[in-house]
């Protein structure tokens, strides 16, 4: 880690906030997210200029222009020449001139992969802010982006060049993918399935490639778990580890030990959560949606962990938890929920704090297997079910 590196977060926040006039360059290994940051990175400015109104357009206003230098001759960048038959001037290319009429993100991507020539244009671009003439508007914000590591095949960048960037090593940490992957916002989060992140928190090294990793060789990066997430949900298998495919379709993109390891994660997932997680954490991240997933019999042993850290764990359960277990409950087939509630009352008047906390929080829900409504003020009328309520006796 370099003396100028910074997290995905702290990088995010500076950027937001850096002057237009300021170009940014980003040094990252390959897969970390560099493009999909400056992406993120330029929605966040263009809401910031559509409240300033400066764009009047918060759908297609601030455009974000992505251009891949190495892929660019000279006459992609300077554009091509033109003669009024006394003099020529160059036009620039369509992209360049947007950039030039309307505030925009220009991302010059692969920077030190470009030729000598295709680097002067961009020298100028970055330095003067204009090529041939042609002035970026004031708003236009430029960033670039290298491969840092010496395992790839770059140009040197010119001193004179990267002294007129600021110029961030981007480490991209567990914690920033996390963030990232579990956020649902389609301009800022990866909304991958919650299988991919809840693996890479048992680890670091599952989101990193090996130090000591065979040149060539497939390994895990955040771009890497993006593609295989994507891959698995589309094919219909994240979900069936047991699947043939599914172990050499994570073989492709992460490499062996982690898909061995996601594998084998992905068929236990379920079996990790515990009754406190229910009762507590139920409507957090991850452990709703395991439990629905969960199969019949998966969630009869929920069912059963669920009663067990009640009964022995609480004398009377809070709003909150009683919200948890009211939601799991509802979540349940019918005759689960049944189950759950007999479990629960099992103590009768021995915990009958106990008892009156699941009955507030939780009758509604088995009264509803019945058709029975609650009624007023969650009394209503009880029926008669042999195990699981009793009619008051007759006078």
């Amino acid at each position: 880690m370099s003396l100028t590196s910074m997290s995905i977060k702290t990088f995010k926040r500076c950027a937001e906030r850096m002057l237009p006039k300021k170009s940014i360059l980003l040094r990252a290994d390959h897969g970390v997210g560099k493009s999909r940051v400056v992406r993120q990175v330029s929605c966040t400015v263009r809401r910031m200029l559509f409240e300033r109104g400066i764009i009047k357009d918060m759908k297609n206003g601030y455009p974000l222009i992505d251009r891949r230098l190495s892929q660019m001759s000279e006459g992609d960048i300077v554009g091509l020449p033109s003669t009024d038959g006394e003099t020529t001037r160059f036009n620039p290319p369509d992209w360049y001139k947007r950039a030039c009429n309307e505030p925009c993100a220009l991302f010059l991507d692969e920077l030190n992969r470009a030729t000598p020539e295709v680097m002067q244009a961009a020298f100028q671009i970055v330095l003067d802010r204009e090529l041939n003439g042609w002035k970026l508007h004031p708003e236009t914000r430029v960033y670039s982006a290298i491969n840092s590591s010496a395992a790839y095949s770059v140009n040197e960048m010119d001193p004179a060049l990267l002294d007129r960037f600021w110029a961030i090593d981007l480490d991209a940490t567990v914690a920033d993918f996390l963030y990232w992957a579990r956020d649902t916002d389609p301009e800022q989060g990866g909304n991958l399935h919650p299988y991919v992140p809840d693996f890479i928190q048992t680890g670091e090294k599952w989101l990193k490639p090996a130090k000591n990793a065979e040149a060539g060789s497939n390994q895990p990066s955040p771009r890497s778990w993006e593609s295989l997430n994507e891959t698995l949900v589309a094919a219909g298998i994240m979900e069936k580890p047991d699947d043939e495919l599914f172990y050499h379709m994570c073989l492709g993109f992460v490499g062996v030990e982690a898909s061995i390891a996601f594998r084998d994660y992905c068929k236990t997932v379920d079996s990790r959560i515990t009754g406190e997680d229910i009762v507590n954490k139920y409507n957090q991240a991850g452990i709703k949606s395991k439990a629905k997933r969960a199969g019949q019999g998966r969630q009869n042993d929920l069912v059963d962990k669920v009663a067990e850290y009640v009964v022995k764990s609480v004398d009377k359960l809070s709003d909150a938890q009683g919200a948890n277990v009211k939601e799991f409950m509802k979540d349940l087939p019918d005759e689960l929920r049944i189950s759950l509630w007999s479990k629960l009352t099992s103590q009768g008047i021995d915990k009958i704090e106990l008892a009156k906390s699941i009955h507030k929080h939780c009758a509604e829900v088995v009264l509803g297997v019945f058709g029975v409504p609650m009624g007023e003020a969650g009394i209503g009328v009880i029926p008669n079910i042999p195990g699981i309520f009793k009619a008051p006796a007759k006078k």
